[in-house]
């Protein structure tokens, strides 16, 4: 023996690797996906309530009738016409010339995820402060995390981020001497809490960003898919400089395609390309003719007109599955909008510890700590309504209120120490938090 890990090249990686850990909502997916389990960890569209023969039948043609460009290598900006698409998409929220919206400051990306990695690699050095809303988005807290960034999360309630506690956490860091960099948040429909930043609390919170010089990256994949009249328009549409608007197809048309867009200022532009072409050269030509044809062609307004019905009649299940189903003491967020709910445990009920029994159940769900970089959370969970039917959903939710309703049993006779991190039961369902990108 040579070594004593299973990984031979544990000394040859570069120091940014150290600390990163493997995806609980990934690790969920092996056991999710089998049929015998209701799944309600994961973030998938439902994209059966596509109009599939017309998307199949136009995506055939942009290989067979347009494949002398569609498959040929492309620009690192992107086309201009879907970054032409991508303006009428955002002048639907009110991110529109007026406010400086233009098809030559959007950058398109793989995905969302990628234009957080550039937005990363433009402005975060090792050691720098990210402040991020507590919970948040765990593939963000991946991308941070590779740049050797640390974040700080900023509480929230039912009505989004606490401006004071913003307040607090810039002072408190002004004061240590603590380099921050910017704000990073979802304040629509947020993942994973399902709460939207109030219209007042959006200006507040501008206004506090402004005064520290601090940037603003705004994540905004779900703006489009709200219940219950329109969103609050995003902060993008209310500021523009100092704002970066970061969004994406994945949930609202077809996450596989893998494209995604940032509205950054003018000045930060060339170098996101540059970023851009350094990481993946250009984004696929195919896919960019197939967003911008969907825009083109088909009534992709009326279709998502379809995907909120579709949701709410979800969320209305799930939010009805629990109000008659789970024990005393467990709260949860009721979205106007998006994919998730977050629920709150009854007192001494261990998220992260319990997976194992509700996998055992036949039910998933993805435990509080994968949404925090301290891994607190334990106490919550994420619940996704998008993909499985309210049948389904009920069922689901009925399976793992019987799964608490044992673990509470348990404590009654065992006391606290049943199920937690370092017991004997809870290392059972010890799996090691990071980020995902679902």
């Amino acid at each position: 023996m040579t070594g004593t890990t299973l990984d031979d090249y544990t000394d040859r990686y570069a120091r940014r690797v150290r600390g990163m850990t493997a995806s609980e909502i990934r690790a969920l997916f092996a056991v999710a996906s089998r049929p015998e389990v209701v799944s309600l960890a994961g973030g998938a569209p439902y994209i059966a309530a596509l109009p599939l023969d017309a998307v199949g039948e136009m995506l055939g043609r942009l290989g067979s009738e347009h494949g002398v460009t569609t498959l040929q290598y492309g620009i690192g900006q992107g086309t201009l016409e879907l970054r032409e698409r991508i303006c009428e998409v955002m002048a639907l929220s009110g991110i529109d010339a007026s406010c400086g919206a233009s098809p030559e400051d959007v950058v398109v990306t793989v995905g969302g995820q990628q234009a957080l990695d550039l937005v990363a690699r433009l402005f975060l050095d090792p050691g720098d402060v990210v402040l991020a809303e507590g919970p948040t988005y765990v593939g963000a807290l991946g991308v941070f995390q590779a740049a050797q960034a640390q974040v700080v999360h900023v509480p929230m309630d039912d009505d989004g981020l606490i401006p004071e506690a913003l307040e607090t956490a810039v002072a408190e860091l002004a004061r240590a001497g603590r380099r921050v960099k910017f704000l990073y948040t979802i304040p629509t429909y947020q993942n994973p809490m399902g709460v939207t930043l109030s219209e007042e609390r959006r200006e507040r919170v501008l206004d506090i960003c402004e005064r520290a010089g601090l940037l603003v990256i705004e994540d905004d994949p779900y703006g489009q898919l709200g219940f219950e009249g329109d969103a609050p328009r995003p902060l993008r549409a209310r500021r523009r400089d100092g704002v970066f608007y970061l969004s994406t197809f994945s949930k609202t048309f077809a996450p596989g395609l893998r494209v995604g867009w940032i509205l950054a200022p003018h000045a930060v532009r060339d170098k996101l390309v540059i970023a851009s072409e350094a990481n993946i050269l250009c984004p696929s030509g195919y896919a960019q003719a197939a967003v911008s044809t969907y825009l083109g062609t088909m009534p992709w307004r009326e279709q998502l007109k379809v995907y909120r019905e579709v949701y709410r009649e979800r969320r209305d299940a799930l939010l009805a599955a629990l109000e008659d189903l789970m024990p005393a003491g467990t709260t949860w967020t009721r979205p106007t909008g998006g994919l998730f709910v977050w629920a709150s445990l009854p007192d001494g009920l261990d998220a992260k510890a319990m997976v194992p029994r509700a996998i055992a159940a036949r039910v998933a769900y993805v435990p509080g700590t994968g949404f925090y970089a301290d891994g607190t959370g334990t106490g919550n969970m994420r619940l996704n309504y998008s993909f499985p039917t309210p049948e389904r959903i009920r069922e689901g939710v009925r399976r793992l209120a019987g799964v608490m309703e044992q673990e509470i049993a348990m404590r009654r006779v065992f006391g606290n120490t049943v199920g937690r991190p370092g017991s004997r039961r809870g290392q059972a369902g010890a799996d090691t938090p990071g980020p995902d990108l679902a």
